[in-house]
């Protein structure tokens, strides 16, 4: 009997058919011996990047603005703090505004008390409203600091509804802490609580203390180290409130 021959194209085909089906056969076998593991076959890395526009607005004193001995321009904690929290895929649109001198219920070096630059600092589409300090406010009677504060986050509150508030307290340089800035710690803590903010204690938590390499020969500003150590601090709070 005579066998018949296959045609040549359709021997390719099954030719080519059996060295696929061998070749997923060793592929197989070589990824069940732990030689390859499936997921080095393809990587996908999950997407972190937040594209929502973060708006901040930051109200603050002398520890904020910058001064000769430390934190101008690209060196403020701020512009450090954002910087950082831009590399970690968020988007930040940020507007500071600070005086020397300011504070609360104290008019800073151009007349302006907190609730002024925060009218300046704040739109409707903040994301976040961040208040920093003040050691200035040393000599206002604890009552009208408490009014003078309260009225800023009103102010504030009107200005931007959907926004939640940071408020940082006043950090002292050294463990000896006078009355006066814990009786403006505790005034302003209260405050904070009462509108509803996140509340920070630089004092409790030790901000600058025995670290003289941070503050100025002045004994009171941050250098530019202090400023890097600020955004240190600092970034990670705002960070926070951003991926509530």
């Amino acid at each position: 009997m005579r066998h018949k021959t296959m045609p040549f194209a359709v021997e390719v085909v099954v030719s080519r058919l059996a060295r696929f089906v061998i070749s997923l056969t060793l592929l197989a076998g070589v990824m069940f011996s732990g030689l390859v593991h499936p997921a080095q076959l393809r990587e996908y890395r999950k997407l972190t990047r937040d594209y929502r526009l973060n708006h901040i607005a930051v109200v603050g004193d002398s520890y904020t603005t910058g001064t000769d001995l430390g934190g101008q321009g690209s060196r403020a904690w701020t512009s450090r703090a954002f910087q950082r929290l831009g590399q970690q895929g968020m988007r930040i649109a940020a507007s500071v505004q600070a005086e020397g001198r300011a504070g609360y219920g104290v008019p800073g070096d151009h007349g302006s008390i907190f609730e002024d630059l925060t009218a300046r600092a704040t739109k409707p589409d903040e994301t976040l409203v961040v208040f920093f300090g003040s050691r200035n406010d040393q000599g206002v009677p604890p009552d009208l600091l408490a009014a003078k504060a309260r009225g800023t986050y009103d102010l504030a509150r009107r200005f931007a509804p959907r926004a939640r508030f940071l408020v940082i307290g006043p950090p002292w340089p050294t463990a000896d802490v006078p009355p006066a800035m814990l009786q403006i710690r505790d005034v302003l803590f209260a405050a904070a609580q009462q509108t509803g903010a996140a509340w920070v204690d630089p004092i409790a938590e030790h901000w600058f203390v025995n670290r003289p390499d941070l503050i100025g020969p002045d004994g009171v500003h941050p250098n530019d180290a202090g400023h890097a150590y600020l955004a240190d601090m600092i970034a990670p709070l705002i960070g926070t409130q951003l991926v509530r």
